[in-house]
């Protein structure tokens, strides 16, 4: 029969501790999660600012379905581009001080679009043919890294290590020629760092290469109107000439946006597919997105209150597991961890990643939370590398301390009960 190895893979994979299971919602309201009729303190979700359910989000949504209706009802060079879309691309390009701005309906379909429209075989007959050259963080998304690997006949992609600007420079002394692209994070997915990325952009310009910045994770949080990394850094479009953000993060939307030139932009309502044959982004949405944007924008106290639970988090962690925590350096982020040793990332951010560098160990932490009434999720290979396996903690403005305080106690009978 054909496909008939599909159990065994799945088998094999359970057998190693690092089956995915997806979980049914019933409700969400003030961090507090129902699943499977049990209620929880949630600390897994990427709602970094609580803006998916405050009210004048949702006002916006429904005001923008009475206009619009629930749907675009075609791709965005049919009928399906609209007046709500092209104020939140304004908005977009405006705000990161880039000419122009293109929106997505994921992340995932962003990068995917970038790399394949600019090294498909048809760009590479424009460049008399050249190979190109990626050059991506190792800790890359991996929507990027697939896309990547989709082109690799007309592009080779080589990944530097983690946040190594002299690696990423010795690579690009080797073989930087023809178009070149450095691309990496501005915050890190799972790690919760941040990328050097103003060094990156000096490499670029020196090797006369172009630099992408993913910045999922920092749109939202970072900047003094939420435009994240570029807007906190002060990066020129000559700096970083291209820019991807997400709203289904600390904006509490959903979708995406590559924001760069006019050229850019133009280039890819012509040849990016995941643009040209799918249905635009709901309007309602647009309507929602840049009402959210706005908000963080004119109202800082949702992202003081997140810098404050960060640090609350941090000092109750180490105050707490000082004696058996480490964290962990570039050097040993690779390297596994004992099983007695919690590692918590040398994260700033919303991302407080707690390495336990074992897969079924990380799960059997993950459901000794779930017990004891705290929903924190285990990240295991292949999502992480190899023996960094771990509870992907995300804090939110609208945790309270006493939250976190419960989250750390939880954590700490946990590690007593799977030790």
């Amino acid at each position: 029969m054909a496909f008939n190895w599909l159990a065994d893979a799945l088998t094999e994979r359970a057998d190693n501790g690092l089956l995915r299971q997806r979980q049914c919602q019933q409700y969400e309201k003030d961090n507090i999660i129902c699943i499977n009729g049990e209620h929880y303190l949630n600390f897994s979700s990427n709602d970094y600012l609580g803006m998916r359910h405050y009210e004048g989000v949702l006002q916006a949504w429904v005001e923008g379905l009475a206009q619009f209706g629930a749907g675009s009802g075609a791709s965005p060079l049919v009928t399906g581009h609209t007046q709500a879309h092209l104020a939140l691309e304004s908005y977009i390009a405006d705000g990161l001080n880039r000419e122009a701005a293109l929106l997505f309906n994921s992340g995932f379909a962003a990068n995917q679009a970038l790399c394949m429209a600019l090294f498909s075989e048809h760009a590479r007959v424009f460049d008399n043919k050249q190979h190109a050259n990626i050059f991506a963080d190792k800790l890359m998304h991996a929507s990027f890294l697939e896309g990547a690997m989709c082109v690799s006949d007309n592009a080779q992609l080589r990944r530097f290590k983690h946040n190594d600007t002299e690696h990423l420079s010795s690579l690009l002394q080797k073989g930087a020629n023809s178009d070149t692209l450095i691309v990496s994070e501005g915050v890190f997915s799972m790690d919760g760092d941040c990328a050097p990325s103003e060094e990156i952009a000096e490499i670029a310009q020196q090797y006369n290469a172009w630099f992408m910045l993913d910045d999922a994770h920092g749109i939202g949080v970072l900047g003094d109107n939420g435009f994240g990394t570029i807007e906190a850094l002060g990066l020129t479009q000559a700096q970083v000439p291209i820019v991807m953000g997400t709203f289904g993060k600390a904006v509490g939307t959903a979708g995406a946006f590559i924001a760069g030139s006019q050229v850019l932009i133009d280039y890819l309502v012509n040849f990016a597919k995941h643009y040209v044959y799918s249905t635009a982004m709901p309007p309602a949405q647009a309507v929602a997105t840049l009402y959210s944007m706005t908000h963080i924008a004119t109202d800082s106290t949702r992202r003081e209150k997140l810098i404050a639970n960060i640090a609350h988090f941090r000092e109750g962690f180490k105050a707490k597991f000082s004696s058996t925590s480490q964290t962990p350096t570039s050097e040993n982020n690779n390297h596994s961890v004992p099983n007695s040793t919690l590692t918590l990332a040398n994260s700033n951010s919303a991302i407080q990643p707690i390495i336990v560098g074992c897969p079924k160990r990380a799960l059997a932490l993950s459901e000794s939370l779930k017990a004891r009434g705290i929903w924190i999720t285990a990240i295991r290979y292949p999502t992480v590398p190899k023996f960094q396996d771990r509870l992907r903690i995300t804090l939110s403005s609208n945790h309270t301390t006493r939250d976190i305080d419960v989250m750390l106690d939880a954590i700490a009978l946990a590690v007593e009960e799977c030790n």
